[in-house]
């Protein structure tokens, strides 16, 4: 009987997981309960419950949630867009709505949000300037990659280039709440999906990925509810079942800055990326997930790391 519960429970997230790759892919979109039902094989009479019970939100709560979430990254990535547009390129079909569910959530207003984040980045900027200018990355073309590339002074970046990534496709285990700093968490993770993948013959095949993505910004999103994803490339074709699900990673044009950090300097890598390079860099974040690519096998406590975020022109 326990084997039997242990694989309803697989199935659930399985299909759960299937629901919330639609919702993030379609998140901008009109979305209706039945279709994503329909996307994790549920009856729309049930499935709310059984999405509540596996996530801690109704479909609907995540849904409004993830799209007020998306609206203020938007909101401080750019300060002259006009809220009510950007309202709109988040799904939302009504200003007022998205203006009582704004404050509601947040505790203030869209422009008062906006202020505030402005009011703490200038209390910053003297402290950044200086950081800056020992670290501020140099632009220089390379020409074997026809291509842009940065070189910087912080000791554990080892480069930054701007380039396209093709579509990966991808299996991946998920895990909703807090990780930062969480060593074991990681590794039980990839435990996992290794002990999946391997009986599969799928770890090191050709051009073969490990990859971490991170669905969420951990500024705007609370601990409990940021979402992220171990995952490993796979082919197109491949089967997959229970707590391992399969997702494509959106091609597109990425700032790919390498870095050889130990496990407490993650969060200064990407603080590094998000406040020295894209200052001086031309370039924006791009609305899409941010991941990691880990290239080699970490040796003697450091990773080497490929941190990518989907970007566009200033």
């Amino acid at each position: 009987m326990k084997k039997v519960n242990e694989h309803l429970e697989k199935e659930y997230i399985f299909r759960i997981n299937k629901s919330l790759d639609y919702i993030e892919k379609n998140i901008s979109q009109q979305l209706t309960l039945e279709e994503v039902a329909a996307v994790a094989n549920f009856s729309k009479f049930h499935f709310n419950r059984i999405f509540q019970a596996i996530t801690g939100e109704t479909a609907y709560q995540l849904i409004l949630r993830l799209r007020l979430e998306k609206a203020a990254i938007i909101i401080t990535q750019r300060p002259n867009e006009n809220i009510s547009e950007i309202a709109l390129k988040c799904g939302f079909t009504d200003a007022s709505v998205f203006a009582r569910n704004f404050k509601s959530y947040f505790k203030v207003s869209a422009s008062q949000y906006r202020e505030q984040l402005a009011h703490k980045s200038n209390n910053r900027q003297e402290e950044r300037t200086k950081q800056q200018a020992f670290e501020r990355p140099t632009p220089y073309f390379c020409p074997s990659s026809k291509s842009l590339k940065w070189k910087s002074n912080m000791v554990q970046n080892k480069g930054v280039e701007v380039k396209e990534l093709p579509t990966m496709t991808v299996a991946y285990i998920r895990h909703i709440g807090p990780y930062k700093g969480e060593a074991q968490l990681f590794e039980r993770l990839w435990n996992k999906l290794f002990a999946w993948g391997g009986p599969r013959g799928l770890i090191g095949t050709p051009n073969f990925k490990l990859i971490a993505v991170y669905h969420d910004d951990p500024n705007v999103t609370i601990e409990d509810k940021l979402r992220m994803s171990v995952c490993i490339t796979v082919p197109t074709d491949t089967k997959v079942e229970g707590e391992v699900g399969k997702m494509e990673i959106e091609n597109g044009t990425y700032a790919v800055a390498r870095f050889e950090l130990g496990k407490d300097e993650f969060t200064e890598a990407w603080n590094w990326v998000y406040g020295v390079w894209f200052p001086t860099s031309g370039y924006q974040p791009d609305d899409k997930p941010c991941f990691e690519i880990y290239p080699e096998e970490p040796q003697n406590g450091k990773f080497i790391v490929d941190i990518c975020v989907p970007v566009k022109p200033m």
